[in-house]
């Protein structure tokens, strides 16, 4: 094997080396910073933790530690090299929300997980560094507790707007981030400037208000009522006063991100693993409410997807069922009121109750005379008293719900 020629000792050569190395691999922007975050990215997340805005995220509170500081993750780290690679899609990423017999999911996990594609990239780039240089190095993607945003920030690569997920100027929002970690000395790139300006794009068209701007000028989001977090990773049933504003969408959410101006200079990504599969570009709703585990496994192999189980994909899409407003996706709906899930069923009682209420009292009686979970019992309350004017009053009074509505006509 030949010997790899030596990197540079020049500083600004050393770093064009490596630059020059990691899009060779295959990534589109690098940058490098110094191992550290200022104080302020630690506060912002403690305050984060506070509010209560990780929803069921506990392992954010448990890392977050090793979060506001990597040289408590790795002591022996001295730079970072901050890495993305451009997921820009080639077409409307908005176009599938008006076919409301479609699931719409998140333009990333269209095709493989990009956690592995990232990963083999970074172990790539780290062995020629280590080779090259004998110095340590670890890599990072997502998974690990990194405050990935903050270091790309602090590497040049952009800024973090006002939908919190970093910009660049090259390539808008579609940006995966991964890191390696090294105990070679690298000088730090020049911190790019805000360049949001009084645009709030990104805060008109998220559908359940989850981000809003502090009266100090901080830029927050409220993970509890983001839908990549409550479709991704919120067990449990989804608050019915939020399901409506979720749409058809059953994976994630690009509302925020494709909506940013920068995203007119973004071009559609070059890498034919991030291009979508076809079985996940416009998948028909009653074929996932369809899916047992078996299939749901099959379908959503090599997906980032299939880490959220069938009962959440389930209940998305059962959530999506019941926003289409179209009654004739009603049978869909039917067989999943007797799931062996718990949440599943509760959700298959909140869609038929959209789309069809009369088919909802006329089930009432024999589901809810062998129903034990309370969730569930309290989803058909809520249904029937929802559907009253269609419902015969003794459905309504087998789920436990009274006659009628209250004066103020929000709830029975």
């Amino acid at each position: 094997m030949a010997k790899r020629p030596a990197l540079p000792t020049d500083p600004e050569a050393l770093k064009q080396a490596i630059r020059a190395e990691a899009l060779t691999i295959g990534f589109d922007t690098v940058g490098f910073a110094h191992a550290s975050l200022p104080p302020s990215v630690g506060e912002d997340l403690r305050g984060y933790l506070a509010a209560d805005s990780h929803g069921t995220m506990s392992w954010m509170a448990e890392t977050a530690d090793r979060r506001a500081d990597p040289r408590v993750l790795w002591p022996e780290v001295v730079s970072v090299i901050a890495l993305g690679v451009s997921y820009a899609p080639g077409d409307d990423p908005f176009a599938l929300h008006a076919h409301r017999d479609h699931g719409v999911i998140s333009v990333y996990a269209r095709n493989r997980d990009y956690h592995d594609l990232l990963k083999k990239r970074l172990k790539q780039l780290a062995r020629w560094l280590h080779e090259a240089s004998g110095e340590g190095v670890k890599v990072f993607v997502d998974t690990a507790p990194v405050m990935e945003k903050p270091l790309a920030v602090a590497a040049g690569l952009g800024w973090q707007g006002k939908h919190t997920n970093l910009v660049s100027r090259q390539h808008g929002s579609w940006l995966f981030l991964g890191e390696v970690f090294t105990t070679l000395r690298l000088d730090p790139d020049r911190v790019q400037r805000d360049h949001c300006g009084s645009c709030s794009a990104c805060l008109d068209s998220c559908p359940t208000q989850a981000l809003w701007i502090t009266a100090d000028g901080q830029r927050r989001i409220d993970g509890r009522r983001c839908i990549a977090y409550l479709t991704i990773e919120h067990q449990g049933p989804i608050a019915r006063e939020l399901r409506p504003m979720l749409g058809n969408r059953v994976y994630g959410c690009d509302d925020c991100v494709g909506v940013c101006p920068w995203n007119r200079f973004a071009s559609p990504t070059r890498l034919d693993e991030f291009l979508p599969r076809v079985e996940l570009l416009a998948p028909e709703l009653r074929d996932l409410v369809a899916l047992d585990d078996a299939a749901f496994r099959e379908v959503f192999s090599g997906s980032p997807i299939k880490r959220i189980g069938r009962g959440r994909m389930v209940r998305n899409a059962l959530v999506a069922l019941g926003n289409s407003g179209q009654p004739a996706l009603a049978a869909a709906v039917v067989p999943l009121l007797d799931d062996d899930d718990p949440t599943v069923r509760g959700c298959a009682v909140w869609a038929l109750g959209r789309l069809a209420p009369q088919q909802l009292a006329e089930r009432a009686p024999a589901a809810l005379a062998c129903e034990q979970d309370p969730l569930v019992r309290e989803e058909w309350s809520h249904a029937l008293c929802d559907s009253a004017e269609a419902v015969p009053a003794g459905a309504r009074a087998a789920a436990g719900a009274p006659a009628g509505r209250d004066v103020g006509g929000t709830g029975c």
